[in-house]
């Protein structure tokens, strides 16, 4: 693969890997080193969190689609050798954080696919892509979870700064593109909800309350973390990439 052609983004928009099942199997043993060593790049290159994150829920049974996938991922980072997380000194420190969930996005299981990342002056230093474990019966219930996620590593962040003797601003802000979840954070009439959605309500009402965490509205042009929940095109991919503040390292 040292001389492969390289791609411009590492998933191709428009591949089902769901319908890999009507290729022939793949060496399971081979799919599963190349995989892990993919999982082992998402801690430094957050642009390939969604793509190996795919093509790691095929595991147990590699076909041919899905290896043909993993191997674009190296073509692409093939491609993008150079780049990396740029780190400006002696900027602001300023914790913030966007959460996005792409509702029911897993043709298979109907499962979501939830994204956060949060940034500390310049750059990410925090990010996740990952499949919920529940069903959400609704895109305002996705995108909730996703948002209590997001909350979740964000407190532990501030308190892991303020241990280091960072003085993080508060209320660290969380932008989210959805009206209902807004909504539901700042709504106090309770009405009939699942024991878990009211825990996880009360949980982020209490922290909005007290200063420490602020959910606000973003257009979805302008959601970062989509890149964590879909493919996009060549185009989108570039700029959703350049908004994470993954860059070209030498230029």
């Amino acid at each position: 693969m040292s001389d492969c052609k390289p791609t411009a983004t590492p998933f191709l928009s428009g591949i089902k890997l769901e319908n890999g099942k009507d290729t022939p199997l793949v060496d399971c043993t081979l799919y599963r080193q190349l995989v892990g060593s993919l999982l082992y790049l998402t801690h430094s290159r957050p642009d390939l969190s969604y793509a190996v994150g795919a093509v790691s829920r095929y595991m147990q049974e590699p076909h041919e689609l899905h290896w043909n996938a993993a191997k674009r991922i190296l073509r692409y980072v093939q491609g993008t050798i150079t780049y990396g997380i740029h780190y400006v000194a002696n900027c602001s420190l300023n914790l913030i954080g966007f959460t996005d969930s792409d509702w029911a996005g897993d043709n298979i299981d109907r499962k979501s696919t939830s994204g956060y990342v949060l940034s500390l002056g310049s750059g990410p230093i925090c990010w996740s892509s990952k499949k919920q474990a529940a069903i959400a019966l609704s895109s305002a219930k996705a995108e909730y979870r996703g948002a209590v996620n997001a909350t979740i590593q964000a407190i532990w962040l501030q308190h892991f700064l303020s241990e280091l003797g960072i003085s993080v601003h508060r209320p660290t802000v969380i932008w989210c593109d959805n009206q209902s979840t807004l909504k539901f954070c700042r709504d106090p009439v309770q009405r009939q909800r699942t024991k878990h959605i009211e825990i996880h309500m009360h949980f982020i009402r209490e922290l909005i309350h007290d200063g420490i965490i602020d959910l606000q509205y973003c257009p979805s042009s302008e959601q970062t973390v989509d890149i964590f929940t879909k493919t996009f095109t060549e185009q989108k991919f570039r700029f959703l990439r350049d908004r994470l503040g993954v860059k070209d390292t030498t230029a």
